[in-house]
């Protein structure tokens, strides 16, 4: 009795697993779930634990064992998404980013969205002129500290806070300046509202950064935003596409197609190439998601849609959840007192830190600073910024903060070439590299000699280790390309040619099996009696009657006889 109670409790334990879910705000949610339970109940939970109702703009961002990024399916159990053993470590982002944030019905929704937008301005995913920077930073710091206090705050205050990759000291007098004479009075609230207010008209607002490349090579950032998609380039958006305009999203492999109608009835079908298979079927959900919740009207139109047209092959994926007009007519609906907000104030974030202590890390060289930064978060896990974006970093020194003119993006807007900043588009790290096959180096240090983002992760190595390891190893990036012409196959070339075999071996199994289901048909019609000209022409031909009288009559024997004695026994066992 004793081991038979012993083996439940430890069977029960085996059913459970902790998971740990860092939130916006940088604190940490942890809990016990059932092995088999799925995304929308460990969901269910942290928004519970948040009070939060206008929960669909969130979602659950974690990392395989292959460090690709996904966003947790709420219909599936989240065990088998994670591929991993647990305890499992999640963050909590915005998935979709409000069209309106001041539409929002709730503050502590507006305060979530806040802290996000906060962390992609500190990321270089949101760019914008350096007026507006100022203006962004002067609101974060009458949210977090409130009022200018000459006692509390002495001269060369504002250099203590980090709002961006990277300051200069022109910028924080400028950020001072304005938050000492044009912010007194502003609450938390007011203060986060006009923030996101002035985000909200920037063109990289909302954007979830891909890394990709064009047909001739060159590195691009794909994006899906509030208002459509987008292909940042250089300095340049050299594509946008509005909601309505883009008709189909596919991939196969590496190769990312989207399909679009603009004025006119003018088709146009864009190509771009992920760095993997995987990355590329992570940017194509993303693509699915974000279009069935910004352009549809409601979610009974939300239809399973293949990344192929052969409905044989490929991926199938269908968008859950609801979209966006049916999340703000359930908003309007709400009807409680606010729920209290616990801001984090001045207590210094983890992955994004509002403020630094210590010399003014700025004039630091980036290499040198980054490694600071990271000894000082020593200890954390690898999951540690978890970042909305599909993460990517920039190896070249163009590390200055780079401006751009913050235009709002117009419904009117086509797909036109449009200057975002003075410099390349480069989206800081994000924690974890969209994955590049082990051997297949080709892609990233092409990138890097190009001067434009590189897929690395810079806070993968262990805390404390310098990134002078790092730029080492880049010192011979060289030498690397030179080795990748010699090989002679790389292990993602081997496993495209065995996704070939499987198609061509899936497509010839499915033929067959069509032709069988056809000729059983043919066999039916013709021993049936219909009277069709064209089945009495089969039934006279000789090779018809040697048919039927040689093969199809013993066989209908035979299974007559087969089903009265089966129906025999039944009848005898019944008794």
């Amino acid at each position: 009795m004793l081991s038979r109670l012993m083996s439940s409790s430890i069977r029960s334990l085996d059913r459970e697993c902790n998971c740990t879910v860092r939130l916006l705000d940088d604190s940490e949610y942890t809990c016990t779930i059932q092995r088999d339970a799925k995304g929308q109940y460990l969901f269910d939970l942290i928004c519970h634990h948040l009070n939060l109702l206008e929960k669909d703009y969130f979602g659950i961002r974690y990392v395989d064992p292959d460090k690709q990024r996904h966003w947790l399916e709420f219909t599936k159990s989240i065990a088998k998404q994670m591929k991993s053993q647990p305890p499992f470590t999640m963050c909590l982002r915005v998935k979709f980013y409000p069209p309106d944030p001041a539409a929002l019905k709730e503050e502590i929704t507006r305060y979530l969205v806040f802290l996000q937008v906060k962390r992609d301005l500190y990321h270089g995913r949101l760019l914008c002129k350096t007026s507006d920077a100022a203006l962004l930073a002067a609101y974060i710091l009458q949210a977090e500290i409130g009022d200018y206090d000459p006692g509390k705050h002495p001269e060369g205050y504002s250099s203590k806070f980090q709002f961006f990759p990277k300051h200069s000291e022109k910028l924080e007098r400028r950020i001072a300046e304005i938050h000492k004479t044009e912010l007194i009075g502003q609450t938390p609230e007011t203060s986060e509202l006009n923030f996101l207010q002035k985000a909200q008209m920037l063109e990289t607002y909302g954007v979830d950064p891909h890394p990709c490349k064009d047909v001739s090579g060159n590195p691009a950032f794909l994006a899906f935003t509030p208002f459509g998609f987008t292909v940042l380039q250089g300095n340049r958006r050299v594509h946008f596409l509005k909601w309505e305009e883009v008709t189909k999203l596919k991939f196969e492999a590496k190769t990312f197609h989207i399909y679009a109608n603009q004025k006119e009835d003018k088709k146009i079908i864009l190509t771009y190439f992920a760095p993997t298979p995987e990355a590329c079927k992570h940017l194509w959900k993303c693509g699915v998601e974000n279009q069935a919740f910004y352009k549809l009207e409601k979610s009974s139109q939300v239809r399973t849609v293949s990344s192929s047209n052969l409905f044989f092959k490929g991926s199938r994926f269908r968008y859950s959840g609801k979209v966006a007009k049916e999340v703000m007519e359930q908003s309007a609906k709400i009807k409680r007192d606010p729920p209290e907000i616990h801001r984090a104030g001045m207590v210094p974030s983890r992955s994004c830190p509002s403020i630094t202590h210590g010399p003014r890390l700025t004039s630091v060289p980036r290499t040198r600073r980054r490694a600071v930064h990271i000894s000082i978060m020593e200890g954390l896990e690898s999951l540690r910024d978890s970042a909305h974006s599909t993460p990517v970093r920039s190896v070249s020194h163009g590390d200055s903060f780079m401006p751009s003119r913050g235009q709002t993006v117009d419904g009117s807007e086509a797909s036109t070439s449009a200057v975002i900043s003075d410099e390349n588009y480069s989206p800081s790290d994000s924690v974890l590299p969209t994955p590049v096959a082990e051997h297949g180096m080709e892609m990233p240090l092409a990138r890097h000699l190009n001067g434009a983002p590189c897929s690395i992760d810079e806070e993968e190595s262990e805390a404390g280790t310098s990134k002078e390891g790092q730029a080492t190893e880049f010192g011979h990036s060289r030498r690397e390309q030179r080795m990748v012409k010699r090989r002679p196959a790389t292990s993602s070339e081997v496993e495209e040619l065995n996704k070939f075999i499987l198609s061509v071996l899936r497509l010839f199994l499915v033929t067959i099996g069509l032709l069988f289901a056809l000729l059983l048909l043919l066999i039916m019609l013709t021993e049936s009696d219909l009277d069709i000209a064209f089945l009495r022409d089969i039934r006279k031909t000789p090779e018809f009657q040697q048919f039927h009288f040689e093969y199809f009559c013993p066989l209908r024997r035979w299974f007559a006889c087969k089903l009265r004695w089966m129906g025999g026994f039944l009848v005898s066992e019944a008794k």
